[in-house]
């Protein structure tokens, strides 16, 4: 995710990380040529384009716009989701390690391992979202038969939870936990359930592909067809006009598949590394224990 702050009017301008600029850039500049190729071919009077009007280019345009926008806001509502999921996670966390100190405060170790299971889902959880072996971030945290035990489980972050259930179950059935107790830390395991729930839905069910397919068929269209209507109202500007057209339309459209997987890498994806760490301080600040610094951003970029 891009962390920085807004820049003067003319820095913003030419501000390339984070932008979708160099990934349409070629597109851009082969709208600009087609157009100029156009605009020379009929200022050389080797081809007329003829009677056409812009009212046709109007009505589509109006028509692209709304579906560009759409795309983007269900894009979007993709990602913030995304984004409130691994929120409630920082919250559930938090809520379990203050719940643990008061209802397993006479089994210390008790509470030591649910918390570092609990760092373990979320570091699991991480991996299993963007596809990465996260077994180094896990081994300050578990000994090295847990994390192993995980890896051979298809569902690693729920392995973790089950883990943490039955470390509940033995204390409460070793009666150092009452009912009650149990009741409660366990409907907070529930809930890191239901946000993975709700993470591997996200992560799993893309927007329909044949929606994305008119929107961007639609997009270019647009733009290789505009120059002709172009050609015989503003001529030799037709190139630059065109090429404005075109950033809007393929950058738009550019930056809703961007946020349509909102858990990778790219300069515009949820910082789930910062976000494991924020686990990582509030479980470690619980057992008064000593916490690593949260991760700060490298070239205006966290992730």
């Amino acid at each position: 995710m891009i962390v920085r702050d807004r820049p003067n009017a003319i820095a913003l301008l030419f501000a390339l990380r984070g932008s979708v600029v160099p990934e349409i850039l070629p597109h851009i500049i082969s709208v600009a040529l087609f157009a100029s190729a156009l605009t020379a071919i009929s200022r050389f009077h080797l081809w007329e384009p003829g009677d056409l009007t812009l009212i046709p280019f109007t009505l589509l345009g109006i028509v692209l716009s709304i579906l560009l926008g759409f795309r983007n806001n269900a894009c979007y509502d993709r990602w913030w989701e995304a984004r409130k999921l691994w929120g409630a996670m920082v919250n559930e966390v938090r809520s379990l390690a203050r719940a643990s100190a008061s209802l397993l405060g006479q089994s210390a170790d008790c509470r030591r391992q649910l918390l570092m299971l609990t760092l373990g889902f979320a570091h699991s959880l991480r991996g299993q979202l963007r596809n990465e072996d996260v077994r180094d971030d896990l081994k300050p945290w578990l000994p090295q038969d847990q994390i192993e035990a995980a890896l051979a489980h298809q569902n690693r972050p729920d392995w973790y939870l089950r883990q943490a259930g039955n470390l509940l179950g033995a204390e409460f059935s070793e009666q150092r936990l009452d009912s009650m107790g149990l009741r409660m830390l366990d409907e907070r395991l529930c809930a890191l359930a239901e946000i993975q729930a709700g993470c591997e839905r996200i992560a799993s069910t893309p927007l329909p592909f044949a929606y994305s397919l008119l929107v961007h068929r639609t997009s270019y269209m647009y733009c290789y067809l505009l120059p002709f209507a172009l050609i015989g109202v503003i001529g030799w500007a037709t190139p630059l006009l065109t090429a404005i057209v075109a950033y809007t339309f393929f950058g738009i459209d550019r930056l809703s598949d961007h946020l349509v997987t909102p858990f990778g890498r790219d300069a515009n994806d949820l910082p789930l590394d910062a976000l494991c760490r924020i686990h990582e301080i509030s479980a470690t600040e619980a057992l008064g224990e000593a916490s690593p610094a949260p991760l700060q951003p490298q070239n205006f970029q966290i992730l």
